[in-house]
């Protein structure tokens, strides 16, 4: 039990630093693109990893710590407390929550089929729909002066989110199920009854 509360907090410590790593070279290649802030990136694997390594727990855990990361490093753009709350904060910690299916996906990784295939996509697009509802409202209530003469605060702010989120659930959801299908130990512990 003890062993595990310690694993728990390693791979804690190295899955949001290694999100916080991905975040940092999509930023690199994809800054130009988003004066906004937003990249296209797999910054959410590794929360994704543990959400379905430690369930719910391990998955807000590590979305809040590559928030924090994001903020701390200064890499996040922040125009105002709530915005930065909402954008990086909630964002990332929403993402945990793909660990809801975790269960079901542990209890048939013995079958490695589509049905699995399916949950663990069902689990990517749970945890990238809530944090692009907190990105689209940070976008509407702070960043509505992006938005072009006469055209809809709320649009703009659907559009601008999508523009990165779309192709990020996308490649997260291919990384992931590729490593579901070449190590699908890596993506759920072997001590599923241990919590």
């Amino acid at each position: 039990m003890r062993n595990n509360r310690l694993l728990f907090m390693v791979e804690i410590a190295v899955f949001s630093a290694l999100a916080l790593i991905f975040d940092l070279l999509a930023n690199v290649v994809s800054f130009s693109l988003w004066p906004q802030g937003g990249s296209v990136s797999i910054s959410m694997v590794p929360v994704f990893l543990m959400a379905y390594r430690w369930g719910v727990k391990g998955g807000i855990t590590t979305g809040l710590l590559l928030g924090l990361l994001q903020i701390i490093s200064g890499t996040a753009y922040i125009m105002h407390p709530i915005q930065g709350l909402l954008d990086y904060i909630v964002a990332y910690t929403v993402v945990g929550f793909a660990g809801i299916v975790f269960r079901y996906a542990k209890e048939n990784k013995a079958k490695r089929n589509m049905k699995t295939s399916g949950v663990v996509l069902l689990g990517i697009l749970l945890g990238s729909t809530l944090r692009f509802f907190a990105h689209f409202v940070a976008g509407i209530v702070f960043f509505g002066s992006g938005a072009a003469q006469g055209q809809s605060v709320v649009l703009f702010s659907l559009f601008y989110n999508l523009s990165y989120m779309l192709p990020s659930v996308i490649v997260s959801g291919i990384v992931m199920l590729l490593l579901f299908a070449a190590a699908p130990g890596v993506i759920l512990r072997k001590s599923a009854h241990h919590h």
